[in-house]
């Protein structure tokens, strides 16, 4: 079974959280959003643990880097991973 993407609740929490306010067709999948200023280190954790609630994913220390998380489709990336990562060790 495939899992949806997770991109559509990212990019809502994003704007919700980040960018309030902001025309949504301006975050695209590859807006840089902590080399862009979108997102810090404090909202970095914020993403993070909306991901782990949302998606009841655990990430590892190593995971949580600006690389993973600097656009939409890094962070799409990443879930994607730990999701197929969650489904192949049940």
């Amino acid at each position: 079974m495939t899992n949806p993407s997770p991109l559509p609740s990212v990019k809502q929490f994003i704007l919700d959280h980040f960018l309030e306010g902001e025309d949504p067709s301006r975050l695209t999948a590859t807006t840089p959003l902590m080399t862009g200023g979108i997102i810090d280190s404090l909202g970095l954790l914020e993403v993070v643990s909306f991901l782990e609630k949302e998606f009841h994913l655990e990430f590892e220390a190593h995971e949580v880097a600006p690389a993973n998380f600097d656009t939409l489709a890094g962070i799409e990336t990443l879930v994607k991973r730990k999701q197929s990562q969650r489904g192949s060790a049940s």
